[in-house]
C-alpha cells in the first residue's frame, strides 16, 4: 500500500523516470537535488533559467517577494505567491500553488498540488492533486535525531534516513493545522482531519480522525 506504484500516477510529474527507479517513495529523497540538476538543462525553450540552476516555465507566475533557491524547477501555470520561500532542491509541477509564507525544501510536488498558506514541506513528496490546508506542516526530523522508521501497525520499516517528512499519495487532503510527523505515509484519496497529529501509514481511501481512529471511506 505504500510503494510508488500504489501511491502515485507518474504521468503527472517531470520526475517520473527518476521515481520509477525506486520501490518506496522515501528512497528517492536523497537524490532529489541531483535529479533536478540533471533535468533542468534539458527542459527546453519553454523554461527560463532566471538564476543559476533555477528554471521557471514561461507561464508560471512568481511574485516579486518570493525566493527561489537553487536548484529548483517551477512548472507551467504554477503560482508562487508573495513571501514564499523555496530553499532549494524543489521540483514543483504544473498548475501548483505555493502560497504566502510557505517553505519548501527537498521536495517533489506533482502537478496540481496546493500548499497555499503557511505550510512547511520538507523532505517530502506530494502526489497529484494533493492539498495541504492552512498551517499544516511536515515535520521531517525526529526529536531524538534518530533515523526515521515507517510504522504500519506492528510492522516497522527501517528507512536509513534522518530527514523524512511525509509521502502524500494522489488526491490526499490534509486539514488545517495538521502535523505530519516524520515517516508519515498517506495513501491515495485519503483525508486527514484538521489539527490532527499524524504518524505512520494511513491506508488509501481513508479518513484519519486521530491516533487510533482511521475510518475507511467504503464503510461510511
Amino acid at each position: 500500500m505504500y510503494t510508488i506504484k500504489d501511491m502515485y500516477d507518474l504521468d503527472h510529474t517531470l520526475a517520473a523516470e527518476y521515481l520509477a527507479g525506486f520501490t518506496y517513495p522515501w528512497e528517492a529523497l536523497k537524490g532529489i537535488k541531483e535529479m533536478i540538476l540533471a533535468l533542468g538543462p534539458k527542459l527546453g525553450p519553454d523554461y527560463e533559467e532566471r538564476a543559476p540552476q533555477v528554471w521557471v516555465h514561461k507561464t508560471a507566475t512568481v511574485f516579486p517577494s518570493a525566493y527561489l533557491g537553487a536548484p529548483c524547477i517551477i512548472g507551467p501555470n504554477t503560482e508562487v505567491r508573495h513571501g514564499a520561500f523555496i530553499r532549494g532542491s524543489a521540483l514543483v509541477g504544473a498548475d501548483c500553488v505555493v502560497g504566502n509564507s510557505v517553505e519548501l525544501k527537498n521536495v517533489i510536488l506533482f502537478d496540481h498540488v496546493q500548499t497555499p498558506h503557511y505550510n512547511y514541506v520538507g523532505d517530502s513528496i506530494l502526489g497529484y492533486y494533493s492539498h495541504m490546508g492552512a498551517g499544516s506542516i511536515t515535520s521531517n526530523v525526529k526529536a531524538d535525531k534518530k533515523l526515521v522508521i515507517v510504522h504500519n501497525g506492528t510492522e516497522q520499516i527501517e528507512t536509513g534516513i534522518k530527514k523524512f517528512g511525509a509521502m502524500l499519495g494522489d488526491h490526499v487532503e490534509v486539514g488545517c493545522n495538521a502535523v505530519c510527523n516524520p515517516g508519515t505515509v498517506i495513501g491515495r484519496n485519503s483525508n486527514v482531519y484538521p489539527t490532527s497529529c499524524v504518524r505512520g501509514v494511513v491506508p488509501a481511501n481513508s479518513i484519519y480522525k486521530n491516533s487510533g481512529e482511521i475510518i475507511h471511506k467504503e464503510e461510511l
